[in-house]
């Protein structure tokens, strides 16, 4: 499967929304819209994170993942169900699926948690790793923001609709590792690098990977492969804005998949940043989105509610 150059995923820059013309931003708003009704996913560039940032962030995370297991897992805590450090092999598995990915990570939250949200922690090995995965996290945090600020519009809310909702929100960026499989004959039987899926959030935001794998379920039925330019990254849509929406902005199923035979003995990374509101957003369908034609999905919930049914779907959380 060639990968798609993101000529089946609409590319979009985000400056014409915050710096461009009213004709731009009108533009902008639009396709945005558009890509998120049709496909769940857009490539978007001048989103604020530069190449030595990426590069930084990429080596000292590759960085951690060498270090020993028994070194890694002093920053797994059980207690925090995988929302705060470490998560090691094995432990997260995607809903509707029996084997868990082949995949272990590092989950980095609010920089400032505020009433009962946990506190980072970070390998005291790498002392960078705390100082560039909070960078890219503000910077995306900014960016995501932006977006927010698009989306409502193109759903004719206030432009701030989102701003309060996802102020001091729960958003995550997860420092991810694919590890090598020497022995592809030992993998179990269905075991992947990512099970197909859709994220828990309100929109993600992925930079450029360090290998091929992404791969995007079209409408038709057809899985694309995604790869981002290196200008740029690519937003999807989450499960809470999908029901926020009634399913008129669409969550889309994406997977990582195994490489081809003699890749298996090589690592792949990735760090997407989940963008999450506060716990107690509000996810009720917009009245806006429920018609005749469309009627209502979906029960009643709040972003903390829903996040902790999927948090024990995924097997984080018992």
């Amino acid at each position: 499967m060639e990968p798609a150059l993101l000529n089946q995923v609409p590319s979009l820059d985000l400056a014409d929304f915050t710096s461009g013309n009213a004709e731009q931003k009108e533009q902008f708003v639009a396709d945005l819209g558009a890509a998120f009704t049709n496909i769940g996913f857009v490539a978007i560039k001048n989103h604020g994170l530069n190449e030595t940032l990426r590069n930084a962030l990429y080596e000292t995370v590759k960085q951690f993942f060498t270090l020993p297991d028994d070194t890694k897992k002093k920053y797994e805590f059980a207690e925090l169900f995988g929302q705060r450090g470490y998560i090691s092999k094995g432990k997260e598995t995607a809903k509707g699926f029996k084997v868990a990915d082949l995949k272990e990570f590092y989950h980095i939250g609010q920089p400032d948690p505020i009433g009962n949200m946990p506190s980072n922690v970070f390998p005291n090995e790498l002392p960078d790793f705390e100082t560039y995965t909070l960078e890219v996290y503000r910077t995306f945090e900014r960016a995501g923001k932006t977006l927010l600020r698009a989306i409502a519009i193109y759903l004719h809310l206030p432009e701030d609709y989102f701003e309060e909702k996802v102020k001091n929100g729960d958003s995550l960026l997860r420092a991810l590792h694919y590890f090598p499989i020497p022995n592809p004959e030992l993998v179990p039987e269905g075991a992947v690098r990512a099970a197909a899926h859709g994220d828990i959030n309100l929109i993600t935001l992925l930079m450029g990977a360090s290998a091929e794998g992404l791969e995007v379920l079209r409408r038709d039925g057809q899985w694309i492969a995604i790869t981002a330019l290196p200008d740029q990254i690519v937003v999807n849509v989450g499960d809470m804005l999908d029901r926020l929406t009634n399913h008129k902005l669409k969550s889309t199923i994406h997977r990582v998949v195994n490489p081809p035979r003699e890749k298996m003995g090589t690592s792949r990374y990735s760090i997407p940043f989940f963008m999450h509101p506060r716990a107690d957003m509000d996810l009720t369908c917009l009245e806006s989105c429920v018609s005749q034609e469309q009627p209502k999905l979906y029960t009643d919930m709040t972003a903390g509610e829903f996040l902790d049914e999927r948090l024990r779907e995924l097997g984080l959380k018992k």
